[in-house]
């Protein structure tokens, strides 16, 4: 029930919509330049992610670059590239998360994981 029985201000519900979707965009945009770093081995491979999850850069140490176990190798850098993913992921929802709650619940909104 709407208080005093009348209708929602549509003008109002309106502007907070319009409001919220450039809040959204402006954190959209703000993940997409925020880089966020994974590791591991120890640091011997790191990855480098926007806050949007795009993998930006790969350091491998030479330590970790053995002709004969090349597997382990891609263990590492899978590893480390999850690793990232999962930091650009907590950094989603820290920036998005009250938007996308704002705006009636994380699942209704396309192109948002949560």
């Amino acid at each position: 029930m709407i208080p005093g029985g009348g209708q929602p201000n549509m003008q109002q519900l309106l502007k907070q919509a319009q409001k919220m979707q450039q809040d959204l965009a402006a954190a959209q945009e703000q993940l997409a330049h925020t880089l966020v770093e994974g590791s591991a081995g120890g640091g011997l491979v790191k990855a480098t992610v926007t806050g949007a999850g795009e993998l930006q850069g790969l350091v491998i140490d030479p330590k970790a670059v053995d002709p004969e176990d090349t597997e382990t190798l891609a263990d590492l850098v899978l590893a480390a590239v999850r690793d990232a993913n999962a930091s650009a992921q907590q950094l989603q929802e820290q920036k998005l998360g009250p938007l996308a709650q704002g705006l009636g619940g994380g699942s209704g909104i396309p192109g948002l994981p949560f």
